[in-house]
């Protein structure tokens, strides 16, 4: 057997292993057949152990070899002739993906373990372990893209099961509505992924990334175009990257998406899904090389994050919240560092930063029992003496920046103003012009009533 052949059958178990995970959660569900915690607990073990040990055996081979760009193809599954079009699915082995793919497994691993007992006996437990194998094959089919079709493919089923989750108590209408809050911002972010891929078809015939940025291994690739067309792809890659990481302007839907168990939040927006803005960056930083104007672009959009992110996590009154924004700082210095060409140290910087919030969350809980303990204890609150602020900045100006931070820069009023009620009202007008056609095609009288009783609730309902 050779060396490639090697490459190919752990390359499919490193992708196939949360596939069949999914399958195997999914069907028993479908034929109305669920099967016990103990067996979902025990199916997730063996499907996380057999990706992560695949990923760590290429990781190996390539250090022993020294093969630095491993690809692996599993052929065309969309061709279309007459518009040159075709979905390419290809899988990309580097120094970028690798890591990536082994920490997504290793946290995806640990937060698996300790949701089989923090949710034991929810209801929701099957639910929840199903959209964690969907989440858990997106981040892996994201991490090892060679093609921005596959990438978007990855992207979507990250996206999907961080909406779910977030609505993950649906009896209550809060997490309901949240959820359609954070579905509505990464749509209008993937619109921006869209329009990319289809700029990039334009370009180089072809949704490959080697075609738009060389063939050269990570991080050595130069951007095979001019620094216009890298502008142009690059900024609409950029507002996908910060809708997928809540940068700025997106970050006012980062506390909503805290209404998911703590499982996911720290999974999601402690280390990976929060982290997959910034992977897309590096994954298409050679861009970065071929214009100024758009590193520029990168660098001021991590400082405004990390400032943003910074002001906010030190006025939540939960420690939720807080960890929520504190990760947004990290991820805006993240950006600034790709931003300047520090591709290795922004790769080492994501990968502690994701092992080290999802700690954090998932010891928070126990972790404000225990100050709870302490201060009753002594019997007084543990104090703090005077903070960086109290010191240095004059009351009046920390009393504006306390109203500035708690109301988290007014990006959520942004939001509802321009981003989801455009959205909401173009989607609605669409569904009353094809129930219109539909009923004029049937020979029918159109009825209004017929959108209000599908949408009753308010736009203020859905904002």
């Amino acid at each position: 057997m050779t060396l490639d052949n090697i490459f190919q059958i752990l390359g499919v178990i490193v992708v196939a292993s949360p596939a069949a995970l999914l399958a195997l959660l999914g069907l028993p569900m479908l034929v109305s057949r669920p099967i016990s915690e103990a067996m979902q607990s025990n199916l997730t073990k063996v499907a996380v152990l057999a990706g992560l040990f695949s990923a760590l055996a290429i990781l190996g081979l390539m250090l022993a070899f020294d093969s630095r760009h491993v690809v692996i193809e599993l052929g065309n599954w969309v061709e279309i002739h007459q518009e040159d079009f075709h979905f390419h699915l290809k899988f990309v082995f580097d120094r970028l993906s690798v890591p990536f793919a082994i920490l997504s497994f290793v946290l995806c691993g640990t937060v698996g373990a300790f949701a089989s007992v923090y949710l034991h006996r929810e209801a929701g437990y099957r639910r929840f372990f199903l959209l964690y194998a969907l989440f858990l094959l997106g981040m892996i089919v994201s991490s090892l893209a060679g093609t921005i079709e596959t990438l978007f493919l990855g992207w979507e089923l990250v996206g999907l099961s961080s909406a779910l989750l977030i609505a993950y108590f649906h009896e209550r209408p809060g997490p309901v509505r949240n959820g359609h809050r954070v579905w509505t911002v990464y749509r209008f972010a993937d619109a921006a992924f869209l329009i990319a891929a289809l700029t990039l078809h334009h370009l180089t015939g072809a949704g490959d990334f080697d075609g738009l940025m060389g063939t050269g291994p990570w991080p050595e690739g130069v951007a095979a175009t001019d620094s216009w067309h890298a502008l142009i792809v690059g900024l609409l890659l950029l507002v996908a990257a910060a809708g997928k990481s809540g940068m700025v302007p997106f970050s006012g839907w980062l506390p909503r998406a805290m209404e998911g168990p703590t499982p996911s939040s720290a999974v999601f927006y402690g280390a990976l899904s929060v982290h997959l803005g910034t992977y897309l960056l590096l994954r298409v930083s050679p861009l970065l090389e071929a214009s100024w104007a758009l590193s520029g672009a990168v660098i001021l959009l991590g400082l405004v994050s990390a400032v943003m992110g910074t002001l906010a996590s030190r006025v939540q009154n939960d420690v939720k919240n807080a960890l929520a924004f504190a990760s947004l700082t990290q991820v805006g210095i993240i950006t600034v560092e790709i931003g300047c060409g520090l591709r290795y140290i922004a790769l080492i910087h994501m990968i502690g930063h994701a092992c080290l919030r999802t700690l954090q969350l998932l010891r928070a809980p126990s972790l404000l029992k225990d100050y709870q303990s302490l201060e009753n204890a002594i019997g007084e609150r543990l104090s703090t003496g005077p903070t960086f602020w109290e010191r240095k900045v004059p009351e009046a100006q920390r009393s504006w920046l306390y109203r500035f931070s708690l109301e988290r820069g007014y990006l959520d009023g942004f939001l509802n103003e321009y981003i989801v009620r455009p959205f909401v009202r173009l989607f609605r007008w669409c569904d009353q012009q094809e129930r219109r056609w539909t009923r004029f095609a049937g020979g029918g009288e159109h009825r209004e009533s017929d959108h209000v009783a599908v949408y009753g609730d308010s736009l203020e309902d859905v904002v």
